[in-house]
């Protein structure tokens, strides 16, 4: 059952829930990625070089990592509606206000209240969905929740590169902004739609004893090894994400173009695998099953690639099942989360362990690049496996920590 007593069909009622913290999922990623295709103008505009531009966006993450975790703390006290609506905000207005100011200097501050907006989707968007929406469709709640990430970052460069032909960059910027203010302005109507009860988890203790608590709960071994989890996949999915295009075209010797085909049937085939995996995890408690069996699969299917060099239309073939099985993770991976966290901790619990993606994150350019400089492109897929086998057993030993008494017993 839902926190939320309404007289709406609770299916029609989960599933406006699932589209509107979707939609503000999308924007999340969506403007992640609006700012990378106008470098070029941006470089010119602002008399900076590349490695400056790069900063901006290494701003943007460092600050969404550093205070994801502290704003889930804040979802779990004082509501996690308020505070995604105000993230939103705070992130449209800041993308606008880029095109407004047009300045290096004011790109970096925009950049610094970016990252505080951004920190607010992971703990309020899980807090709401695993509160509001029924235990039935909660493996769906998580893949839609996802699948708008994923269209997010699909959508951002050609939305972008249009709008700046049908005016320039400045204009683009600006609408891409007013956007997000409506769509924050769409939840703040939504009324008690998303707003979510007190857990049964949550009590009056103490303000310093719920933080000592919760701190302690952030520090316990499930949480931690959810934490790594979520750093290693970061870390594998990052070879495809980022270097996989120089790869391919070192092994193929073809155009540019042609070598970023293998990548883009990578992110179509792992938007639909989101979907499936939604699908599967509500007919499974054996999530660790699915997440484990997959990761082993996108590591054979990886390890065949330079083993077999096969032609490059093949390739696309066997990146389009590693992006399909990467995909289907997302909502197992979810739920296994969800089965290690107590009532009341979802805010704190998902923002912590999410900072895992900026942990691999950062980690994952430094060893790919590494890995090229060494002079055998063959290798990116090769270290992919790798890391997929080695996040297979933190997979299994996360679920058999998750077996443990649970931190649910912390007075908080």
């Amino acid at each position: 059952m839902t926190a939320i007593d309404s007289p709406m069909p609770s299916a029609r009622r989960d599933l406006k829930v699932m589209s509107l913290i979707g939609t503000a999922h999308f924007f999340s990623h969506f403007y992640i990625l609006v700012l990378p295709p106008l470098f070029p103008l941006l470089r010119a505009e602002y008399g900076v070089g590349y490695t400056a531009l790069g900063l901006a966006l290494a701003v943007l993450n460092g600050i969404t990592g550093l205070t994801q975790a502290p704003v889930g703390f804040l979802v779990d006290r004082f509501g996690a509606r308020a505070i995604l609506i105000a993230g939103l905000a705070l992130f449209s207005l800041a993308i606008g206000l880029i095109g407004l100011f047009p300045s290096y200097p004011m790109l970096i501050a925009l950049m610094v209240i970016a990252g505080l907006g951004n920190s607010v989707f992971h703990p309020a968007d899980y807090a709401i969905l695993s509160s509001a929406v029924e235990q039935r469709r909660m493996g769906r709640a998580f893949s839609i929740h996802t699948f708008g990430g994923h269209a997010g970052f699909a959508l951002a460069p050609p939305v972008i590169v249009f709008l700046t032909a049908l005016s320039d960059w400045r204009i683009a910027l600006a609408l891409a902004g007013a956007a997000g203010l409506l769509v924050s302005l769409l939840l703040a109507m939504a009324g008690d739609l998303l707003r979510i009860e007190a857990e049964p988890g949550r009590t009056r203790a103490p303000r310093t004893a719920q933080g000592v608590a919760g701190i302690r709960l952030l520090l316990s071994g499930p949480i931690l090894m959810a934490l790594l989890f979520f750093a290693m996949l970061a870390m594998s999915h990052g070879g495809y994400m980022s270097f996989s295009v120089a790869a391919v075209e070192s092994l193929y010797r073809v155009p540019l173009a042609e070598a970023n085909l293998p990548l883009t049937v990578f992110l179509a085939a792992s938007a639909i695998g989101v979907l499936a995996g939604g699908w599967i995890a509500d007919r499974t408690r054996q999530h660790h099953h699915v997440v484990g069996g997959s990761f082993l699969l996108v590591a054979f299917v990886s390890a065949l690639i330079p083993e077999l060099l096969p032609p490059l239309a093949v390739t696309a073939g066997l990146f389009a099942l590693a992006g399909f099985f990467s995909g289907v993770v997302a909502p197992s991976r979810d739920m296994m989360v969800r089965a290690v966290t107590p009532p009341g901790a979802s805010g704190k619990v998902f923002g912590f362990v999410t900072t895992g993606f900026n942990v691999g994150g950062i980690a994952a350019p430094l060893l790919f690049g590494a890995v090229l400089d060494y002079g055998d492109p063959g290798l990116v897929f090769w270290t992919v496996a790798a890391l997929c086998l080695l996040t297979m057993l933190v997979v299994y030993a996360t679920a058999r920590s998750g077996q443990q008494p649970r931190a649910a017993a912390v007075q908080r």
